[in-house]
């Protein structure tokens, strides 16, 4: 199996050190910039399967490296199937939403246990398809028949989804949500479920998170999401993907 590439950027070097050693040990290969404009550098000369990235670089807004590695995938491909864990201060949730707003797909509060961020990054590289990967279910070993709901396809084993075949454009762990939600069409789903049915762990007490996503995916694919359609909100429970949709 091709090792997986890791890239940390992050400005505390004895930070960058440790945890290094720890995910070489672990079997993947691991490179650290120490600054924004280096860890971009980085990125075009060996893109990596995923990016840790500290939120406070001492160049510029470790946001506005998110914003440009997710940009970048968007408009040409280069880095698509890059994914982006953060780093953010702990007890900051501003940060954390507006990453995950602007694509990242995972985040982790400082201080950390290596361990934790090992499971993060295995969680985010599974979820992203990688060749391999445990635990991603029967998707792409028996086949799947795209899921249809009125102008809305999910194709799992391709990772798409389209609406009136057109494109959406979802983060790896939006598509999963997505996923979850449309297998279970018709029921009301909490938070907690939802996050238990993709990612195999509790949701943090109050953790928003999963507010930011559904609000991503609504945009995505409802035709208006101030008046969503597909995925309604159950105020006080969760979520519900409706069964009859145009």
């Amino acid at each position: 199996m091709t090792q997986q590439q890791l890239l940390m950027i992050e400005d505390d070097t004895r930070l960058a050190t440790m945890v290094g050693e720890y995910l070489r040990q672990s079997g993947y290969g691991f490179t650290h910039a120490a600054d924004g404009a280096s860890g971009l550098a980085a990125l075009q000369t060996s893109p990596p399967d995923l990016v840790i990235l500290d939120l406070m670089l001492p160049d510029m807004d470790g946001l506005e490296v998110c914003r440009r590695i997710k940009g970048q995938s968007v408009t040409n491909g280069e880095f698509a199937n890059i994914a982006v864990l953060m780093l953010t201060a702990k007890g900051d949730p501003m940060d954390r939403i507006v990453g995950l707003e602007i694509g990242a797909d995972d985040y982790l509060p400082k201080p950390f246990e290596p361990r934790e961020l090992l499971a993060r990054i295995r969680a985010v590289l599974r979820r992203g398809g990688e060749a391999g990967g445990a635990g991603g279910g029967s998707a792409g070993a028996g086949g799947h028949k795209p899921m249809r709901f009125g102008s809305l396809e999910i194709d799992r084993d391709a990772r798409s989804v389209t609406v009136s075949g057109s494109p959406c454009e979802l983060t790896s762990y939006q598509f999963d949500l997505l996923v979850a939600l449309a297998e279970r069409a018709g029921r009301v789903l909490s938070r907690d479920q939802i996050m238990e049915a993709v990612r195999g762990r509790e949701l943090e007490a109050f953790d928003r998170s999963i507010d930011v996503h559904m609000g991503r995916i609504r945009n995505a694919i409802e035709l208006d999401a101030k008046d969503p359609k597909r995925i309604l909100t159950v105020r006080g429970v969760g979520y519900v993907f409706a069964k009859q949709q145009d």
